[in-house]
């Protein structure tokens, strides 16, 4: 593949995470094409200098590597199958790297069927938050053939910093839906604690400082609880993906015969709250559940109502796996 500089990269999908992601590049000086299906999300990424996509067929034509960040399976395989869709203008030499938090067998099928025209199929899901997903500093899965993950790693190391080669295409994502799982069972194990600490009595302040600077650390809690204690609850996630993710992680054990205990558990919780709140709440609302049953209150003065990426952007890398000689 031709330097960077030189590649036209196409990017459908610019909800909370993909247009952060299509704007690394867009700022990084690339050639983009952009397209989603609400055309006001794409206009700040033209003002900066992308242009508007006709079609995934015409993008798939035009483009030498096309990115989808959509927000289910069902849409990414609508933009890959559809008679105007990818599949359609995809041909030898190009890439489809498949960014949406998505299930390893749709995607391993929707990867054949880009493999037949020619074209080589990745999945790089992300992982880090929004917040790093606009400063291109969040960590990325991908899942394909070495050589296909050399090609492109300068595309990803200017969406993200951290890159790590996972395997065969649909590892990423396994790895993906698994990460989202402990980070929601983080999240509702800090509900419990913080909730608990109100009723015992305690700060609130002082208790989120003593889990920071404590094992019971975790990035969960010094991005979610920040905004749970300031009340705006906003992470820019919200509980129907959620749900798609952990129904995600559950189905990857149901096909391998593990007898889950937790992860039922979570599930119930976040069908229960997404039913009483609705399911484009804000994920961290998921407190709601226990300040309504204990008429308690969890917030507390000097927390942000947003999480904003301080860090400076830095050039990504690979991240090696322990045992790997590169």
């Amino acid at each position: 593949m031709s330097n960077i500089s030189d590649l036209t990269i196409g990017f459908i999908g610019l909800g909370n995470v993909g247009g952060k992601l299509a704007g690394s590049l867009v700022r990084n000086g690339l050639d983009v094409i952009v397209r989603d299906l609400d055309a006001d999300a794409a206009q700040p990424l033209l003002d900066a200098g992308a242009r508007f996509g006709d079609s995934p067929k015409a993008m798939a034509q035009e483009c030498d590597v096309v990115i989808t960040c959509l927000p289910s399976p069902a849409a990414s395989a609508a933009v890959l199958e559809a008679d105007d869709g990818l599949l359609a203008g995809f041909g030898p030499g190009k890439v489809w790297m498949e960014m949406s938090t998505t299930d390893q067998a749709e995607v391993t099928r929707l990867g054949a069927k880009v493999a037949e025209t020619g074209a080589e199929p990745v999945d790089c899901p992300v992982s880090g938050g929004c917040h790093r997903a606009a400063t291109g500093n969040i960590a990325i899965f991908a899942g394909c053939e070495r050589a296909t993950f050399e090609k492109i790693l300068p595309i990803l190391t200017t969406l993200g910093r951290r890159v790590l080669h996972t395997g065969e295409l649909g590892s990423a994502s396994v790895l993906k839906v698994m990460t989202n799982y402990l980070a929601t069972a983080n999240l509702l194990t800090l509900c419990e604690a913080l909730v608990t600490s109100k009723a015992a009595g305690l700060d609130l302040n002082t208790t989120y400082e003593a889990i920071r600077i404590s094992s019971g650390n975790s990035f969960v809690h010094e991005t979610e609880s920040q905004v749970i204690l300031n009340g705006s609850r906003d992470i820019n996630f919200t509980m129907d993906l959620v749900q798609k993710d952990i129904g995600l992680f559950q189905s990857i054990a149901d096909r391998h015969d593990v007898p889950l205990e937790i992860s039922p558990v979570l599930i119930d919780i976040f069908d229960d709250g997404a039913e009483r709140f609705g399911p484009r709440e804000w994920s961290p609302n998921i407190i709601k559940r226990l300040e309504e049953a204990t008429g308690l209150s969890i917030l507390a003065p000097g927390f942000p109502a947003e999480m904003v990426d301080d860090e400076p952007e830095e050039p990504g890398y690979e991240v090696i796996p322990k045992g790997v000689d590169r």
